[in-house]
């Protein structure tokens, strides 16, 4: 007798099928706007002159001061308000690194996104157990090289006095601009928003957290975002220092 022969329809029936796999959900086209290009008015001699007598005064640091060894990085309630309000938003995936975006307001393109050199569960667990600092530093420029302080490019970041790598300013990608346009209607508060990206997958969240900061200018090589609380105490419980030493 011969042998029997394979059927190869019965062979292919006898595979596992494998189920197509839904593609992610489109993205909403970004509406976001251009800032607005406001423009700066010279300060006066009289100005200049008042602004160099006061630099030269030594800094003190009170004894209400939470932040020991920062100057200046007072409690909103005992500090004089000298800066404009800006929209922070931190977000990212859980196990991946958090980035921070800086915009106008809510409607418009970020001015600013940084690369953090901390995964997003860290610094949740940071947050949680009380206040945090983030200080971002990089080396001075001669004056020919010198660009805008927001304008470098990399920088070594502290958490809480520990250094922890290094934050990477980026243009917003598609997956930021997809962010602010789903968060357009947030002006404050936290959660988390379906993943859609080629690494985590359309089932990875991602997990945001939006405020309200004050920026206060220093200098060109100084600036603080102040992180306002929306509840009734208005002691920043986040602060971002961007410097330049």
């Amino acid at each position: 007798m011969g042998q029997p022969k394979d059927n190869p329809s019965a062979k292919a029936n006898s595979e596992p099928k494998q189920l197509p796999t839904s593609p992610p959900p489109p993205r909403p086209p970004v509406s976001l706007i251009k800032p607005s290009e406001k423009k700066k008015n010279k300060p006066t001699k009289v100005v200049r002159a008042f602004r160099s007598v006061v630099r030269s005064f030594p800094i003190w640091t009170p004894a209400v001061c939470k932040f020991p060894g920062l100057p200046g990085s007072l409690p909103e309630s005992n500090r004089i308000s000298s800066g404009t309000r800006i929209t922070g938003t931190l977000f990212g995936y859980r196990k991946g690194r958090v980035s921070f975006s800086m915009q106008e307001n809510p409607k418009c393109l970020p001015t600013l996104v940084v690369e953090l050199a901390m995964q997003t569960n860290t610094l949740q667990k940071e947050m949680s157990s009380g206040m945090v600092r983030i200080a971002l530093e990089c080396e001075k420029r001669s004056e020919k090289d010198k660009v805008k302080l927001l304008d470098e490019p990399v920088w070594s970041m502290y958490c809480n006095g520990k250094k922890s790598g290094y934050g990477i300013k980026r243009d917003a990608t598609d997956e930021d601009l997809n962010v602010m346009e789903l968060l357009k209607a947030v002006s404050m508060g936290a959660g988390v928003l379906p993943g859609n990206s080629e690494v985590e997958g359309p089932d990875g969240e991602l997990a945001y957290m939006r405020a309200h900061f004050e920026r206060v200018v220093g200098s060109k090589d100084s600036e603080t975002l102040y992180m306002l609380s929306p509840g009734g105490d208005n002691s920043p419980e986040l602060s971002l220092f961007f410097v330049r030493v």
